[in-house]
């Protein structure tokens, strides 16, 4: 009988940290694709936050295989990219309003597509995940107005930074060998 109380009450507690939210999730830190983000800082103080989770290379075909030709991408791994300009901004062509959004891309061999999506929390309120993606009835806007390069060398870590000059902030996507790069304007 103690045997039975003591399994019993085992499983008990064990169910019950799992059903804590996030004590069974694990440090993000620790995932196998980190939390990274990255800033731009207009010459008038406004900014630019990209707050992504970076996926490693690990020795995968990424744009052509691991990322499909042709597909909604959510621009990074795990909860979707957010985008949070805290000025009104053009990016690449498209108008977007200083807000929180979320970003998504389609790439091809020669061309991308950047996605800036209104959607930013699930039904409960929480982070959404990077998939499945909500839909072009939640974009605010698509622009092709994106430029692709070579790297020089392969990367290993899927990074987003910027490359800022006065009132234009570029934003660089690179992985694998591949550099995706648009330029992000603040409208005055």
């Amino acid at each position: 009988m103690k045997r039975y109380v003591a399994t019993f009450c085992a499983l008990f507690v064990g169910l019950a940290i799992l059903a804590v939210p996030g004590f069974a999730q694990q440090d993000k830190s620790k995932r196998l694709s980190p939390p990274a983000n990255a800033q731009c800082k207009f010459s008038d103080g406004n900014t630019i936050t990209v707050d992504y989770s970076s996926p490693r290379m690990k020795g995968r075909k990424i744009y052509g295989g691991l990322v499909p030709w042709g597909q909604v991408w959510r621009l990074g791994a795990n909860e979707a990219t957010t985008f949070v300009p805290t000025v009104n901004v053009t990016v690449g062509d498209k108008d977007v309003p200083a807000g929180a959004y979320t970003l998504d891309a389609i790439p091809t061999a020669d061309k991308w597509t950047l996605i800036v999506n209104k959607t930013t929390k699930d039904a409960k309120g929480g982070p959404v995940w990077g998939i499945p993606y909500p839909g072009a009835e939640s974009d605010l806007v698509r622009t092709d107005d994106v430029q692709l390069s070579q790297l020089s060398a392969p990367v290993e870590n899927f990074t987003i930074s910027f490359d800022n000059a006065g009132d234009t902030c570029t934003m660089h996507a690179d992985w694998e060998t591949t550099r995706a790069s648009v330029t992000i304007k603040e409208k005055k």
